[in-house]
């Protein structure tokens, strides 16, 4: 791809030149940014620029904890190893071939890459030169898959994420689920040092909650299954059946989250409107283990908020219970609850700050422009809308996604934005089937400028919109992938050397495809950071929609506070859109940012009342409005 933007750190101010013309825009209020009293969200999210990383693949610093075949969920053949951190991501290893012939199967699932917290500590340099300073990490403690939605622990970082895996198993081999009894270990104490070294940088961390169900390993319901009714951990969880001694098949059953065995769920009280006792108050020793290690009152040591997994799978009693207890330790701690659909009920309920966007953000922007199928007015529409359903400090704290480790990533979702009929219109086919595992004709290719070009309009929408911005590790270097697992590829880092792609999952021909660092996406992410850290009016301002335009598929708004005025503008269409700006004498319109970098192909021109702004198709563009003196 042509280098449209200049390399970092010299040049790539570039996004911000422009051209200035006299021009004001119809004013109009902003929309309230206070709320009620018994809605505190955090001050400090609006500010946020979040990064999230799967820390199996983030980064492997530290080779010496790796990893071993006899601690994953599957018995593998003895030739497995570590897999190769810049290899091919399709060719599959010798172990892999002995476990059977499809990639999806036999194998891709067993792989371990050994990425480690010290990588996440060595690479915050990195994160802070982006702008970011929030993390949101996927689950950090003990477990046996790659993803650790799995626990065996909660009051644990995972032995292999820390620098003395032994070591650590023989510290906790005498622990209870009384907290007197735990210990911290190597894992832990690196993770303690994480939070350290994040804070100094101003960057918080906000970790994964995954508090309906647990993995087969977790030690109360290992408990369970040796010693049955007899277990001290008997209600924890919901025994369908038995095992009976005398007869050589397992009888044993239990509820399990959507019916994956894997995932025994804690068991609710009789009523179901709380977490049974048990789990409930281990819950909360952990709540309180993480969020003040030390014990002294004072949070500073702790992590920064929850993002909860399967929120609306958990009693909504449990969640105010839990509520509590977060705000006491920490009244400036974030909770975001995963949810796919329409939430604001749901959060009101159970006293979350915010839920992961996709309903209000994440479905209309793959409508309008990744898809090109949402009229323009009807993305008006709905991204009005979603944020009217909830209070107005809340819309400043929803986390605003487009991709993550349970999607394809947003450049592979443009790749393959052509695919209909929607199986699932209403969200435009937003996770739904978006893998080769599915479907034969999903395409693995990087993409090409055109769609470079789209992915940077989806950005520039992301960081000026009301809510704070989420960025899955590595889209900033350009990377792509079909959905999981091939959304959790290892980060490419600059100065690596990777294979390129040319393995098919399904034996297809195809070219091979370079892997690589790609700094032009990564100046431009710098640069949109850049811009709403620069103007509050992006993270705090009011917004207003202006009419959209069907046939030229042009949308924008503005934001606004009492220092400044910006208006955002989107041309999805084919053609040059002329975006007409009532403008009274003396007022300016000046150009800040384009989505391209390509300046000199705007034009503004003054005509009559009114500045006429020329946008180029597939082009974005933020201007900034000043008065007349």
């Amino acid at each position: 791809m042509a280098a449209r933007f200049a390399t970092p750190p010299s040049n790539w101010r570039r996004f911000w030149m422009g051209l200035t013309w006299s021009g004001l825009v119809f004013a109009t209020a902003p929309c309230r940014a206070d709320a009620p009293p018994e809605l505190q969200v955090p001050e400090w999210v609006s500010d946020a620029i979040f990064y999230q990383i799967f820390p199996e693949r983030f980064d492997n610093a530290d080779p010496s904890n790796d990893p071993t075949c006899d601690t994953l969920e599957a018995d593998v053949p003895e030739s497995w190893r570590i897999s190769p951190w810049t290899g091919d991501w399709y060719a599959r290893d010798t172990w892999e071939r002995e476990l059977g012939p499809d990639f999806f199967e036999h194998g891709v699932f067993h792989r371990r890459y050994g990425g480690d917290l010290q990588g996440v500590i060595d690479r915050l340099d990195y994160l802070q030169d982006l702008g970011i300073n929030a993390i949101y990490l996927n689950p950090v403690f003990e477990a046996r898959s790659l993803h650790k939605y799995d626990g065996n622990s909660f009051h644990h970082v995972d032995r292999h994420f820390g620098p003395d895996p032994q070591g650590d198993v023989a510290l906790v081999a005498t622990e209870t689920a009384d907290p007197k009894t735990w210990k911290w270990t190597a894992a832990d104490r690196l993770f303690l040092e994480l939070l350290e070294q994040a804070h100094a940088r101003g960057i918080r961390v906000v970790i994964d909650g995954v508090f309906n169900h647990t993995g087969r390993d977790f030690f109360a319901f290992q408990d369970v299954r040796r010693r049955g009714r007899a277990s001290p951990y008997a209600g924890w969880y919901t025994v369908l059946a038995e095992d009976d001694p005398d007869t050589p098949e397992n009888e044993f059953k239990y509820q399990c989250w959507w019916g994956i065995d894997t995932l025994p769920e804690f068991a609710d009280t009789p009523d179901g409107k709380d977490l049974g006792p048990g789990p409930k108050d281990y819950i909360l020793a952990i709540t309180r283990r993480w969020m003040d290690p030390n014990g002294d009152g004072d949070p500073a040591d702790g992590i920064d908020g929850w993002r909860l997994d399967v929120a609306r799978e958990v009693p909504v009693g449990f969640w105010r219970d839990w509520h509590r207890l977060v705000h006491d330790l920490n009244p400036a701690a974030y909770t975001v609850a995963e949810e796919w659909d329409e939430a604001s009920g749901f959060l009101n309920a159970a006293a979350f700050d915010a839920t992961m966007n996709y309903f209000g953000f994440s479905f209309p922007v793959k409508g309008f422009l990744i898809d090109d199928t949402l009229p323009a007015t009807r993305a008006v529409a709905e991204f009005r809308d979603r944020l009217d359903h909830h209070l107005p400090t809340r819309r400043y704290a929803m986390l605003n996604l487009i991709d993550g480790h349970d999607t394809d990533r947003v450049a592979s979702m443009i790749v393959n934005a052509a695919r209909r009929p929607y199986e699932q219109p209403d969200r435009f086919d937003f996770d739904i089937a978006v893998s080769p595992r599915q479907h034969a004709d999903y395409d693995l290719r990087g993409p090409d400028d055109r769609e470079r070009r789209i992915q940077r309009m989806v950005a520039l929408f992301q960081f000026t919109y009301v809510g704070a911005p989420m960025m899955y590790y590595g889209t900033e270097a350009g990377m792509w992938g079909a959905d999981d697992p091939c959304d959790r590829m290892p980060m490419v880092w600059p100065g690596m050397q990777f294979d390129p792609q040319q393995a098919d999952p399904r034996d297809r021909d195809r070219e091979p495809c370079p892997v690589g660092f790609d700094q032009t996406t990564f100046a431009f992410y710098r640069a949109a950071i850049e811009l709403r850290k620069k103007y509050p009016c992006l993270r705090h301002g009011g917004i207003e929609f202006f009419p959209a335009d069907d046939e030229a598929r042009f949308l924008a708004f503005e934001r606004r506070d009492t220092q400044d005025r910006l208006l955002v503008g989107f041309n999805r269409g084919a053609e040059p859109y002329a975006w007409r700006i009532p403008s009274p004498a003396g007022s300016s319109v000046a150009q800040i940012f384009t989505a391209s970098g390509e300046v000199q192909k705007f034009a503004l021109a003054a005509e009559g009342e009114s500045t006429v702004v020329t946008v180029p198709p597939l082009e974005a563009v933020v201007l900034r409005v000043a008065p007349a003196n």
